[in-house]
């Protein structure tokens, strides 16, 4: 029976696609088809198509199978291995660019039933990871003057609009808790494989960023269900929303939790790179994979790039770091009311690793 929607999950491997992939493969109305390079764990009945969205001829081919996708969520991400410089870097910006021109040209002759996409920004859009953002960040807000592949993604977006019958939607979430093996920016994967490799070497869990700062996180799920909203509201069509959980994290204050769940106790904080120091540990990850029997991937696979990123959402070497708040109140008023706890979120994230015997007990 043919269902009501179909929607394509564009980087259905990573952290914010696999969560969107389990979550519309939840809903009964819509046929859900999963595009990455990556193979990805399939929910019962989504299909898979495998595509390098920087070759375009490979796009072109795979629309042929594609001309019943009514939505798009786009969550694709090309990132460059060192990650905090490569978001100002222009070749990235130019492939990212070139991922979502290639694939919006090769479904523009085949999709005559596409009407929504959904493309994924975040909190770099405020410009904080070049100067301290105003607290709250709002959509409101005037661009922040930085080159920026939200910029070119948005603008792409923005010029073909008119003459298409689909409307966009654009969702900015904080750090985002979820799971995947390779993705670049898992903050999850890096926060667990740091506490047990300091458990094996009989060290305490001490805190390795530096100040204080008041954040928030997004749970990838709630990214999912935002996508739903945003897909069948009116309301939404060529909006910017930010996501977030609702709450407040200081990763601080959360960090005795973090502990008491691997049994360790908590140290006094030492100052540590993870980018230059945790990559060291390959042979005593080797080891935990032995001992605990889990899943052969090396300890560079399933954090990739995510120790530089985890430094920078620690604020590592900076005493007094700024504070990074959004505002949700636009997607509220516009009908939008889920919310998770952060903390609460974090350990459901940490356990679904140990349950696929990514990460010891």
């Amino acid at each position: 029976m043919r269902k009501k929607h179909t929607i394509l999950i564009v980087g259905a491997s990573g952290v914010v696609g696999a969560a969107a992939l389990n979550h519309f493969a939840s809903l009964p109305d819509w046929n859900v088809i999963a595009l990455s390079r990556r193979f990805v764990n399939l929910p019962f009945l989504a299909q898979h198509i495998s595509v390098d969205l920087t070759d375009r001829q490979a796009c072109e081919q795979a629309a042929s199978s594609l001309s019943e996708v009514t939505h798009i969520f786009y969550s694709a991400l090309y990132e460059l291995p060192e990650l905090v410089a490569g978001w100002q870097d222009p070749r990235q910006m130019a492939v990212n660019e070139a991922m979502l021109r290639n694939l919006l040209d090769a479904l523009a002759p085949v999709a005559k039933r596409l009407r929504h996409i959904t493309l994924m920004q975040g909190t770099k859009a405020y410009g904080g990871h070049i100067e301290p953002a105003p607290v709250p960040a709002k959509e409101s807000f005037p661009r922040h003057p930085h080159k920026n592949f939200y910029w070119l993604h948005e603008d792409l977006l923005r010029e073909r609009q008119p003459k298409s019958a689909w409307t966009y939607t654009i969702l900015r979430p904080q750090t985002v808790f979820g799971y995947s093996v390779f993705s670049p920016m898992n903050i999850v994967a890096a926060v667990g494989a740091y506490a047990v490799l300091q458990r094996e070497q009989g060290l305490p869990l001490s805190f390795p960023g530096g100040g204080r700062y008041i954040n928030g996180a997004t749970d990838s799920r709630l990214i999912a269900r935002a996508a739903e909203f945003a897909a069948t509201h009116e309301i939404a069509s060529n909006e910017t929303y930010n996501v977030s959980n609702g709450d407040a994290l200081v990763w601080q204050d959360i960090w005795a939790s973090i502990a008491a769940r691997f049994k360790m106790p908590v140290g006094e904080p030492v100052p540590l790179c993870l980018a230059e120091n945790m990559p060291k540990h390959e042979k005593l990850w080797e080891h935990l994979v032995n001992k605990h029997d889990l899943a052969s991937f090396a300890l560079s696979e399933i954090i990739s790039s995510s120790w530089e990123f985890t430094d920078r959402a620690f604020a590592h070497g900076a005493q007094y770091p700024a504070d990074s708040v959004v505002s949700t109140i636009k997607l509220r008023k516009h009908g939008f009311t889920d919310c998770y706890d952060t903390e609460a979120s974090l350990h459901d994230w940490l356990e679904t690793m140990q349950k696929n015997r990514l990460l010891p007990r």
